[in-house]
């Protein structure tokens, strides 16, 4: 079993920038890969960002990329999302999830690990 505890959300302004922490328990933090997923009102579930066991691949939502940034800490069993420009469409409860194998080809049901989510609201 793998805990997830993601936090950081928050209320920004459009442009603004936030950091996305998530701090992992229980199995082996280096033998699953890490990433985030968001989920804005009335919609599904989508991917946004990912990162490999080792760190040394990475994949981004066309959404996302060149604004966000993942990375991981083996040492501190933690991974974060670095977002900044942030825009009012990334507006959503933010995910952790963990995975030996996470991808953004990885349907969400595969996925086997998720945190509670937090909340980023940006404004306008």
């Amino acid at each position: 079993q793998v805990t997830l505890v993601d936090s950081g959300g928050g209320l920004v302004q459009a442009v603004g920038s936030l950091l996305l922490s998530c701090a992992t328990s229980g199995r082996t933090f280096a033998n699953y890969a890490m990433g985030w997923f968001r989920q804005a009102p009335g919609k599904e579930r989508e991917f946004v960002v990912a990162i490999t066991r080792s760190g040394g691949v990475t994949y981004y939502a066309v959404y996302v990329k060149g604004r966000f940034t993942i990375s991981r800490d083996n040492a501190k069993n933690t991974v974060y999302l670095q977002m900044n420009s942030l825009k009012p469409e990334d507006t959503a409860v933010y995910y952790c999830a963990a995975d030996p194998v996470l991808t953004p080809t990885l349907p969400l049901d595969g996925v086997d690990y998720w945190g509670k989510g937090t909340l980023v609201t940006v404004s306008s």
